[in-house]
């Protein structure tokens, strides 16, 4: 269970720093893609909006898994 709110709470700040991306690029205006290994990865407030939003679905699925869990299971 403690791993799970560790996980959480990064999943939290991961979700700032994507929004602080998106922010910064919609400023800026850019519209790129970067290399990521053998593929090519859009840069954009777009990409980021889209890693925030899967980001706060595992939030909420975790935070449900860790409420239902119930205490005597927890290892």
């Amino acid at each position: 269970m403690d791993y799970q709110r560790q996980v959480i709470r990064f999943l939290e700040k991961e979700i700032k720093t994507y929004a602080a991306l998106a922010l910064f690029f919609t400023k800026k205006d850019v519209k790129e893609h970067v290399r990521a290994g053998d593929k090519q990865v859009p840069v954009g407030p777009s990409f980021y909006k889209q890693r925030m939003k899967e980001a706060k679905k595992l939030v909420d699925e975790l935070r449900k898994l860790t409420d239902a869990t119930p205490l005597s299971q927890v290892r």
